[in-house]
């Protein structure tokens, strides 16, 4: 396996054994139909051991913390390899296993620090941009409402999303923040600049519009339903915090409202 963005391995399967198989390659057609992005590179050999461990009834953390440091150094999204172990277990039918998650995103993150360089415009735990990539997509937004005779606080607004807790743990903070990042993706999809500002505090730049507040609510059940599937719902701040925020007139103020909302 190696990193995206090099050449594409040749995606081996083993066989294994029968039963092994027929749910690895079940795991499989899940994780490709629903969560995968790139087909020819979701084969490692952890793959296999996971799958032997869960279908043994052993416990799963070695195989998924040996997989996680495997999708870490390929490259793999941390919210991408977190969906992947899911689509595993929706293929046995069974709830997500606490543990099988904790294992693999501490795994992720020795794999992608191991990585030598990474681009600074993007959060590694969530893949969503940085707080200084948003402020330059603000500038943006700025300009072009003074081209078009309008001001930028009368056609965007920030969408603000706080789950944060103290005394968390590494691991559940690098599961939680991947499980956000994943959950924006869905409700805001792209073209929507999105960043995380600090470890559980995320903003989405929208227009402003009659339907921008209940799309924040349809935020917080989606980040809240989540959560719950893959047993993370302690590690979000209850009730989620979701909200509407105005830009102020000047883009330098934008910039430093981000700040104050990060901290």
């Amino acid at each position: 396996m190696v990193a995206r963005g090099g050449e594409q391995n040749v995606n081996r399967t083993p066989a294994g054994a029968p039963g092994d198989a027929d749910l690895r390659e079940r795991w499989r057609a899940a994780s490709l139909a629903d969560v995968w992005l790139r087909p020819g590179d979701w084969y490692h050999p952890a793959v296999d051991a996971l799958v032997e461990a869960v279908e043994a009834g052993r416990g799963p953390e070695a195989a998924a913390h040996r997989l996680g440091a495997a999708r870490g150094s390929a490259g793999v999204g941390m919210g991408e390899a977190l969906d992947d172990v899911t689509c595993l277990y929706r293929a046995l039918g069974r709830p997500v296993d606490v543990e099988a998650v904790r294992a693999l995103a501490v795994g992720w993150a020795e794999g992608h620090e191991a990585v030598p360089a990474h681009a600074v415009v993007r959060d590694p735990g969530t893949g969503l941009a940085t707080a200084e990539y948003l402020g330059e997509r603000l500038r943006e937004t700025y300009g072009q409402a003074e081209r078009e005779g309008s001001t930028a606080s009368e056609t965007s607004c920030l969408v603000v999303l706080d789950v944060a807790l103290d005394d968390l743990d590494a691991w559940r903070r690098m599961a939680r923040a991947a499980t956000v990042g994943r959950t924006l993706d869905q409700v805001f999809g792209t073209g929507h600049p999105m960043a995380v500002l600090s470890d559980g505090i995320y903003a989405v730049l929208c227009p402003r519009s009659q339907g921008t507040p209940q799309l924040a609510q349809t935020l917080r059940r989606v980040v809240e339903k989540n959560a719950e599937i893959l047993g993370l719902a302690g590690a979000m701040r209850r009730p989620t915090r979701v909200w509407v925020e105005h830009l102020p007139a000047a883009h330098a103020d934008a910039v430093e409202l981000l700040g104050q909302l990060g901290r």
